[in-house]
């Protein structure tokens, strides 16, 4: 085969047809080839050739090259070069404006090489191609290779079998290998602890589809060198070369582990903060409200919690703990993780319940005194005396571990109401501004709570001291009746209300019975019923019907700022036997008659006090010797998941089986009726006519 037959083997596709022939980097500069006798006159031409310059190999073979492809000006100089590589074997490279047959010029990169057949004669090969399409690949490969060494991204090349041919410095930290311990090995190779089987399915789908997949997120320990979990955002791509040859896939890996950090770290402190909002402040209970804000931070937050209260707070008195001063804390709650260091420092902190004075050198003492938090990132032996109650409870701390404390304030409406005490044991991270900033959210939220619940408390207290007040301590004798009461307060969930209950005597051994309730609840509601309550003794004693005196006390409400109340007034005759009933929207008592079933008495409802307008009736009821009345208010038999009628249902079917003692009437019915509803409070009063004592 002659050097013509050996170009000519190899075939070059014509542009924008497919062919089975590799392309590569040749085809993307279009590398022009021609082959020069020793006179320089041209006797292989190449497609390329053809292209770069313009004229067909027809027109090319035997025409001297330099007259052909040379500009007049740059002939000799290029007759030279071409002497020295005929005669010396040398080779020129040279960079000129070469003639195209269109009559223009373009600038070519040019290489000139001596060639020898095996007859000892000799030829120049001369290869050239445009310089802009060669500068342009340059720049682009520079580019490629300045990307690949210096960016931060992990890049990774692997061949068709998957293993890997290049590996660049940033995928190098990130694997934590070497580019020389993954370069020819398998994906299961180089990431040994990695989902290798997903990997490279994933790989071999972009090699058969040819369809990036972008940006997959994952988490694992993906190098063989890698310590910690890393989260990466992962990329695969199919590389071919300019004809569409498949040479292999390309993977980007970004690490995005600080991020993913922060975004977890985000996440689970707002997740925090949702369920501080939901969990804490259920009940107006101070001691529950302080508990449910150490759950929440334990042990999300801290190990150890702790809440504590200003012992002044407490009792009322508003003013904060003077600086350069001690402070006297009330422990309210302490949580703890499940671990055997957290119980030391469990037994180093106050019991909830205990008054404990903490010098001004405590730190806890400066967060309530300066109102801000107090952090020790790194707790030493030095800061133990600081942090603790006394010599004991340092020795505790420093037995349980402690590494990291903070102290944060509880501070609403402007007023420092104690502390929130975090420490830190089996959590090896030190507490940090983070924290912090979390730890005062979590405080303030909590403090409203605890501030609404305190003076929630002082206020029922002091209505529920004015209502007992103003309610009979032991009603007086009723001339041929047999009397028991009870008031029972509302929960704890609940405000007190206004209630009532008298037993009056009246002239003639007559008795009033009385039972009402105002509408409503707190230091109001009780005035009210104290308005009310006595409004009702003073009418009583006028000899009024029933009727008479709910007008009487209708007026009355009517002056109470817009208050409403319900009312129930009864007087009993016991030589006549006969009772005289008047009913103001109350709920009808219960008739009990021995031998016979509990009944409600039939009585016209009327209209609640306060309203106004509204004329009221009396109704006669007869009441033998051991007939009884039950006069109770809606506490007792109301709840809110149950039918007005069905509750009331309830009440007759236990009075069907009580007791004969009317004391132990009053029990049963509050334990029967009340054990899950305690929503609001109960006047309860049963009287039972006696038999007639005749005369001496």
């Amino acid at each position: 085969m002659g050097a013509t037959d050996a170009f000519r083997a190899r075939p070059v596709r014509p542009p924008g047809r497919a062919s089975d022939v590799p392309g590569g980097l040749l085809d993307v500069l279009g590398v022009a080839a021609g082959v020069l006798d020793r006179e320089g006159r041209i006797v292989l031409w190449s497609p390329q050739a053809e292209q770069l310059f313009g004229w067909s190999a027809a027109e090319a073979l035997g025409e001297h090259a330099a007259r052909l492809l040379v500009a007049e000006e740059d002939v000799d100089a290029v007759l030279q070069l071409f002497a020295e590589v005929m005669g010396a074997g040398e080779t020129f490279a040279v960079v000129f404006p070469a003639r195209h047959k269109d009559g223009g010029t373009r600038l070519i990169e040019f290489r000139n090489v001596r060639l020898e057949d095996r007859h000892g004669d000799f030829f120049a090969l001369g290869i050239a191609t445009d310089r802009e399409v060669l500068r342009k690949v340059e720049r682009d490969l520079a580019l490629s290779l300045g990307l690949v060494t210096q960016s931060p991204i992990g890049l990774a090349v692997l061949d068709t079998s998957l293993r890997y041919v290049m590996v660049n410095p940033a995928l190098e930290r990130i694997y934590g290998l070497s580019a020389e311990a993954c370069v020819g090995s398998t994906v299961r190779e180089v990431l040994p602890r990695a989902d290798t089987g997903a990997i490279e399915a994933a790989m071999r789908e972009v090699l058969a589809t040819g369809v990036p997949l972008l940006d997959r997120f994952a988490v694992g320990h993906e190098g063989g060198g890698a310590a910690e979990a890393q989260a990466q955002l992962v990329s695969y791509y199919r590389l071919e070369d300019p004809g569409g040859r498949i040479l292999g896939v390309a993977t980007s890996l970004v690490d995005v582990t600080d991020r993913h950090r922060a975004n977890e770290e985000a996440r689970r402190r707002t997740a925090l903060i949702a369920d501080a909002s939901v969990l804490i402040g259920t009940t107006l209970e101070l001691e529950q409200t302080a508990r449910e804000l150490a759950d929440v931070v334990v042990p999300r937050l801290a190990d150890v919690a702790a809440v504590d209260v200003l012992d002044t707070v407490v009792d009322g008195d508003r003013s904060a703990a003077p600086e350069g001063r001690g402070a006297v804390f009330r422990a309210l709650a302490v949580a703890a993780a499940d671990s055997a260091a957290a119980s030391d420092a469990v037994r180093a902190a106050d019991r909830p319940g205990q008054i404990a004075k903490y010098d001004h050198d405590r730190l806890v003492t400066r967060c309530v005194t300066t109102g801000r938090p107090v952090r020790v990132p790194r707790v030493h032996a030095e800061d133990l005396p600081e942090i603790a109650r006394d010599d004991e409870a340092a020795r505790l701390l420093a037995r349980a571990g402690l590494h990291s404390y903070l102290a944060v304030p509880l501070i609403a409406r402007g007023e420092v109401l104690g502390a929130l005490d975090l420490k830190r044991i089996g959590n090896a991270r030190p507490f940090d501004e983070d924290d912090a900033a979390l730890a005062a959210e979590l405080a303030a939220r909590a403090a409203v709570s605890i501030d609404n619940a305190r003076w929630y408390q002082r206020e029922r207290a002091t209505a529920l001291t004015l209502q007992r007040t103003l309610l009979p301590q032991r009603p007086q004798d009723a001339a041929g009746l047999e009397i028991a009461f009870r008031y029972q307060p509302a929960g704890t969930a609940s405000r007190v209300g206004g209630d009532w209950f008298d037993v009056i005597p009246q002239d003639g051994e007559k008795s009033a019975l009385v039972v009402g309730d105002v509408m409503g609840s707190g230091i109001n509601a009780a005035a009210a019923m104290g308005q009310l309550r006595t409004a009702a003794r003073t009418l009583s004693q006028l000899g009024l019907d029933p009727a008479r005196v709910l007008h009487h006390l209708d007026r009355t409400a009517s002056g109470l700022d817009q208050m409403i109340a319900t009312c129930l007034y009864a007087v009993y005759d016991p030589r006549s036997g006969r009772c005289r009933v008047a009913n103001a929207g109350h709920l009808p008592p219960v008739h009990l008659r021995p031998g016979r079933p509990p009944a409600l008495v039939d009585l016209p409802a009327g209209a609640p006090l306060g309203v106004g307008g509204v004329p009221f009736e009396n109704t006669g009821v007869d009441l033998a010797p051991g007939d009884g009345l039950v006069l109770y208010t809606d506490g007792l038999v109301e709840t809110r998941d149950a039918a007005i009628d069905a509750r009331l249902e309830a009440l007759l079917a236990v009075l069907d089986d009580a007791p004969a003692g009317l004391e132990a009437t009053c029990d049963l019915l509050l334990t029967s009726l009340r054990s899950d509803n305690d929503q609001d409070d109960v006047a309860l009063l049963i009287a039972r006519a006696l038999p007639a004592v005749p005369p001496p």
